[in-house]
């Protein structure tokens, strides 16, 4: 088949080139994997199955990557369909990992298959309709537009580039793009597009309490959610933030931006009792590309129900 030729001649640099290597590196951990037994050798079967769970990687391209593209070339299959797949395998490898802590090494052996026929069968499903449709539908423009963006995620071990391609911030990303689904008026920001009130919506409404210290001690912004922690008001706004703080705390605000400014650290996590809920408080200090120091971020978020959540929780409940 003429398609399946032209996939094996694609150049280093190509997306599929790397899909295609990886799925040699999943041929050969599979077949290792059918000819070991976790009763017999559990440890060697575990080093088989962390190689195997790279494939994560794999799925988070596709899903990133690939699909979006696909998408706007007005083929959005994959996205509906491909994506359940990756999922299935996904609770496939979180069954199979419990079943190991457990050292039920009997139900790793009676289930792997199911994981390994189904890593195959999606293996067939890419190479004879994903990967061939895709080089058929994609402009090269696409494909390399699409390989700069994956250096951010990643690929199977030695799956990648053999030269990695520089990295390029999407700050620093200047290229033309079809910005049709953005008004006029949003601006560029890092990952994307947005307008201003798109911004102030967006503050307003995660459930974090936002406070922004500039490099010179000045509070520059806060978020006005509805359900905050602290009260804040528009007073603050160019206030040093030593005059924010109780007397009390405002020793230890001073040394966290001591500390910041220096570079001797990073973060600095609290959490407290206040009206009868538990407060988590982190502090983060805020440097640009060269690892300058440019302030410090407050988070304060009501962590009371989080903290007590257990297992899992899949299903919506709404009444």
């Amino acid at each position: 088949m003429q398609i399946t030729e032209d996939i094996e001649n694609l150049a280093d640099w190509h997306p599929l080139t790397h899909y295609m290597k990886e799925i040699d590196l999943l041929q050969k951990i599979i077949w290792e994997m059918r000819t070991v037994k976790a009763a017999e050798d559990h440890q060697l079967f575990y080093n088989l199955y962390n190689q195997l769970s790279s494939i994560e990687k794999r799925f988070e391209r596709k899903e990133n990557q690939l699909f979006p593209y696909l998408e706007k070339r007005g083929w959005d299959g994959p996205s509906r369909n491909m994506w359940s797949f990756h999922d299935n395998l996904r609770d496939q490898f979180c069954l199979l990992r419990k079943y190991y802590e457990a050292r039920e090494f009997a139900k790793l052996d009676e289930n792997i298959h199911y994981l390994l026929n189904g890593i195959n069968n999606l293996m067939a499903v890419e190479q004879t309709v994903l990967f061939p449709n895709a080089l058929n539908t994609l402009e090269e423009q696409d494909w390399k537009e699409m390989q700069t963006g994956e250096e951010e995620i990643g690929w199977m071990p030695n799956c990648g580039p053999e030269k990695s391609v520089k990295y390029i911030h999407p700050s620093q990303d200047n290229t033309a793009r079809d910005l049709s689904f953005a008004p006029k008026e949003s601006h560029h920001f890092d990952e994307g597009y947005m307008t201003v009130e798109q911004v102030n919506l967006l503050f307003r409404t995660i459930p974090i309490d936002l406070t922004y210290v500039d490099e010179n001690d000045k509070v520059i912004f806060y978020n006005l959610g509805e359900d905050r922690v602290f009260a804040r008001s528009a007073g603050i706004i160019g206030r040093e933030v030593k005059f924010c703080h109780p007397p009390k705390s405002v020793g230890t605000v001073l040394k966290i931006l001591e500390e910041f400014r220096k570079g001797s650290k990073n973060e600095a996590s609290f959490w407290i009792n206040f009206k009868g809920r538990t407060v988590y408080i982190r502090y983060f200090a805020v440097r640009d590309q060269h690892k300058n120091y440019k302030g410090v971020v407050e988070m304060s978020q009501d962590i009371t129900e989080i903290k007590d959540i257990k297992g899992e929780k899949r299903l919506l409940e709404w009444n």
